[in-house]
Formats: C-alpha cells, sequence, structure tokens
C-alpha cells in the first residue's frame, strides 16, 4: 500500500466502513456511473471504504469494496473515461475480449467507458485511487491546447500508464496531499480548474504516446472559442449531416472564417471534420452491436452508396466494415 496516496482530511480517515451493497451501489452509480458488480466466491459481505472529492469537473475516489469482485457493463451514456490506480493487492483489466493485464501497487490503467466496453477484476485487498473524466471535458481540452481533435485511435485505446516513479504518480501524489491539506483551495473554482488541466495534461500526454498518437497542434496557438464549438457541434449533429454553412451559422461566423480557422488551426477542414465523426460513428455501432448489419450502421449515418462508403471506411481504418463487424460478433 502507498500510505501518501490519502487524499482524506484527519477525521474523513476516522469513518467506518460500509457493509450494504445498496448504499455502496449508490455512491458508485454517482461518482463513476451505471454498472454491474458481483462479489467473487462464497457470498462475502463487503467492508467498503468510499472517500470521493471534485477536482474541476473531474471526481477523484479512494475506494475499495473489501471483497474479490469482478465489474462490468458500465453505462456508455454517463460519457465518462476511467483511470483506475491500484494502491493495494491487483486488479485485471480487460483489454480486449481475449486478453488482459494485471496491475499491482502504483499501476494505472485508462478506459474510456463511453467508447469501449471494459471490465476489470480485483481481489479482496484492492484499494484505489481512482479519477472519473468526462470525455466531453477532455475533449474540448486537447482542441483548445493542441488544436487536436482526437479520434477513436485514442478513445477506444485501453492501456497501462505511468507506474513507480513516473510524472503521473508523482502528480497523484501532489493532488493527493493538496486535498487532504488544501480542500478549501481546490473547492475553489479556479484553483480546482487549474489542478484539472495539470492532470488532463499529463492524462492525454500519457494516453496518447500509449495509442502511438502524436497529439500536435498544426499551429501551436491556442484554438479560438468559435473553433471549439464548431467542432462540437458536428461531433453533436453529424448524423444530421450539417453543411457547412449551418455550422458556420451555429457558432456565429462566415463559411470563409471557419474555413480558415479548422485549415490553421486543425489542419482539416470543416467537411473532414464531419467526415471523420460520421466514419467514427458508423465504427462505433459496428463494434458495439452484434445484430446490425453494416447497410443500417451506415445508413443511421447518412451513407447511401455502399460502395462509396466502403471505400472511405477501408482508406479511413485498413479494414472493411463487414471485418469489423465480423470481430464484434466474433
Amino acid at each position: 500500500m502507498l500510505p501518501t496516496f490519502d487524499p482524506r482530511t484527519c477525521g474523513e480517515r476516522a469513518a467506518g466502513l460500509v457493509t450494504d451493497w445498496d448504499e455502496i451501489k449508490q455512491w458508485s452509480d454517482t461518482v463513476y456511473m451505471p454498472y454491474e458488480v458481483r462479489p467473487v466466491g462464497r457470498s462475502l459481505a463487503p467492508a467498503s471504504s468510499m472517500f470521493s472529492a471534485k477536482i474541476g469537473e473531474m471526481t477523484l475516489t479512494r475506494f475499495c469494496y473489501g471483497v474479490p469482485v469482478t465489474i462490468g457493463e458500465f453505462a456508455p451514456e454517463a460519457g465518462n473515461i476511467l483511470v483506475l490506480t491500484t494502491l493495494a493487492g491487483w486488479t485485471r483489466h480487460a483489454v480486449t475480449a481475449k486478453s488482459s493485464v494485471d496491475l499491482t501497487i502504483g499501476e494505472t490503467f485508462v478506459a474510456d467507458c463511453s467508447r469501449v466496453d471494459y471490465r476489470l477484476d480485483a481481489d479482496a485487498a484492492h484499494l484505489q485511487l481512482n479519477l472519473t473524466v468526462p470525455h466531453r471535458m477532455l475533449a474540448d481540452l486537447a482542441l483548445s491546447w493542441w488544436g487536436w481533435v482526437p479520434d477513436d485511435r485514442l478513445w477506444r485505446h485501453k492501456c497501462v500508464i505511468g507506474g513507480p516513479g513516473s510524472p503521473w504518480l508523482a502528480l497523484m501524489e501532489y493532488v493527493t496531499r493538496t486535498l487532504s491539506g488544501s480542500r478549501d483551495l481546490v473547492d475553489h473554482e479556479r484553483v480546482g480548474v487549474n489542478l484539472q488541466e495539470l492532470i488532463a495534461a499529463q492524462l492525454l500526454a500519457d494516453w496518447a504516446a500509449g495509442a502511438g498518437i502524436e497529439p500536435t497542434s498544426t499551429s501551436g496557438v491556442r484554438a479560438p472559442g468559435y473553433v471549439r464549438r464548431a467542432v462540437r457541434y458536428i461531433e453533436d449533429n453529424a448524423q444530421d449531416l450539417p453543411t457547412v454553412s449551418e455550422v458556420a451559422g451555429s457558432v456565429g461566423v462566415s463559411v470563409r472564417a471557419l474555413s480558415g480557422a479548422f485549415r490553421e488551426y486543425l489542419g482539416i477542414t470543416p467537411r473532414d471534420c464531419l467526415r471523420e465523426q460520421r466514419l467514427q460513428g458508423v465504427r462505433r455501432e459496428l463494434s458495439a452491436s452484434t445484430t446490425t448489419t453494416v447497410a443500417a450502421a451506415a445508413g443511421a449515418w447518412g451513407y447511401v452508396n455502399m460502395g462509396v462508403f466502403a471505400a472511405a471506411y477501408r482508406r479511413r481504418f485498413g479494414e472493411n466494415p463487414s471485418d469489423t463487424l465480423s470481430r464484434a460478433r466474433g
């Protein structure tokens, strides 16, 4: 166990353990998202330690069940990323349907539960320092800082980051010490936001490195707010096939200004951004459902000509859409 990784105040450390499954579920559904958990082995009563604190829009938790558990079926509609650091015991994290990785003290796993199925197992001695990070917030910060629009090459990549001696683990120690000694400062909006940005910057850098992605800006200048709002508009409305004029109108600029800003700050055009969001949307549907068809998934995102769609899909992902669907079913 890492005793310095404790964000609780002295008074909070005196709190007793929780033994009621319903109380634990109500708390965990709030600080993480709804998910399914079951004890492993004989029917056991939990002995759970539960703590949470807000850091800007993120939620930091220090948590254990006190019994071995298996956890899965996280609710994708919650739109949250989980960043899970093991402080004691061991945890096993599913990387693919057939492979997993075991983590011990000081190791961290990242999974975007809004984009991928995720499952983990934990032994009776497990203790976790976890972060719940809104997907939208992290995507907006990446765009704001670097002019980088992360796609599913990042969001669908589950991986280990940090580890003993890493900058990530050093940052987590700083965060927990700050929370335990200066909670009022963290609760103050500006301080909490600054701390959130430190965490997000390190998370994006480590996660992108694990996915083999270089998060570089085309301009090196912070993207203007209207560019970020336009990207969000495209993400939210991609299935409706908005025109560039509609996108520009939604953020109050001309088509020429929007197109120029996209090229300057993102290195793409608004149409490129829309095309990417549509292809990513089809890929998510093919990866997540065993009952859909290629035609149904493509049609849901506005594709009518299956030949044109299949060619664009192959260029983007290096495989046929039917291959993606077959892998999900397999």
